[in-house]
């Protein structure tokens, strides 16, 4: 509300859904979970995040939804068990309530939605397996393997590069961090390489912003 900001894109896994883990079944760790509990938690956020601004009756901004790799766990559980055809589904997630746009899986890979020359994905495929683009540098990777500027997940870091062509456009990379306030224990030492805030990208236009990182402690100390 402060920043009123034309576009909000959620990068995607606002629904972490442990409860269809694969890596964690059977394993101790894995006791207590539910799906409902899953559903219910992703729900909660939606709420917590729009209900302000409906509450408002102002002008919404274009709100966009990415599908990550742990929302697509409800899709890969259907695939695995079909059975349970009908008992669970995407639609529990309730994305068309809260979003203009959602951007579902192509294929094996999340879909890709480009606003204003941004191309914006949960993470962004390499080589004829599409595994998602990382490495020491991930934002210059993205640069280098998608030759548009590109915004990004799924790692958890923050990490932001720009090249300019031979006509005087610039091409950025960015990954955009994780926003999320607790220490997931699967991810162990690797929680300490995590980025946990948001991105504003200002001044958007034909693949060219100026971004401004707000770290979860500095909305912490403004709004509590």
């Amino acid at each position: 509300m402060d920043i009123k900001p034309d576009v909000v894109v959620n990068i995607g896994d606002s629904a972490d859904m442990p409860s269809l883990s694969s890596y964690d079944k059977g394993k101790r760790s894995f006791q207590g979970r539910s799906y409902a509990a899953d559903i219910g938690s992703h729900l909660d956020f939606q709420e917590r995040l729009w209900s302000p601004l409906r509450k408002r009756k102002k002008k919404l901004p274009r709100r966009v939804s990415l599908i990550g790799n742990h929302d697509q766990r409800i899709d890969k559980a259907l695939d695995l068990s079909p059975e349970l055809e009908g008992t669970i589904g995407l639609d529990d997630l309730a994305m068309e309530s809260y979003y203009d746009n959602v951007v579902y899986y192509d294929g094996n890979g999340p879909g890709v939605i480009t606003i204003d020359g941004v191309s914006y994905a949960h993470y962004f495929g390499s080589g004829v397996m599409g595994r998602p683009v990382g490495g020491q540098h991930p934002a210059t990777s993205l640069i280098t393997t998608k030759f548009t500027t590109c915004v990004s997940g799924h790692l958890h870091l923050a990490d932001w590069s720009v090249r300019t062509t031979g006509t005087g456009q610039r091409v950025h990379g960015l990954f955009c961090g994780v926003y999320q306030d607790y220490v997931s224990e699967w991810a162990g030492e690797a929680n300490k390489l995590w980025w946990r805030g948001i991105v504003v990208l200002h001044n958007v236009e034909d693949g060219n912003f100026d971004p401004q990182f707000i770290s979860l402690e500095s909305i912490r100390k403004e709004y509590t």
